[in-house]
């Protein structure tokens, strides 16, 4: 399982679209461990570009302080699960919750 997240200062960021970087998590299934952390600058922000540059990094799961209707779409169109409405918490926190099932997902902060 690879999940990424979008950030702003180490933290989930508000605004799928407009972060500074991408955390990419590597998780073992069996145990719910982490076994790798990689950080990548996204490129330029265009309308459809990051689920297919997040498809190609080998993303199968998002997790989302606020994502538009359409780029959940074209995310499950590549096969990633997304869930939005994650608070501004560090990554390593929100898997660990994603992976325990007590991740609190609350209004998508996204609205268009």
């Amino acid at each position: 399982m690879r999940i990424a997240m979008p950030l702003a200062d180490g933290k989930l960021c508000a605004h799928f679209g407009h972060c500074q970087q991408f955390a990419l998590l590597d998780v073992d299934e069996k145990t719910r461990k982490v076994t790798r952390k990689q950080m990548l600058t996204p490129p330029p922000h265009e309308p459809g570009l990051l689920p297919r540059w997040l498809h190609e990094q080998g993303a199968d799961t998002i997790i989302a302080g606020g994502m538009g209707q359409h780029a959940q779409r074209l995310f499950s169109e590549n096969g990633i699960k997304v869930t939005v409405g994650a608070a501004a918490e560090t990554p390593e926190r929100l898997v660990e919750d994603y992976l325990a099932g007590t991740l609190q997902a609350g209004a998508n902060l996204c609205d268009h």
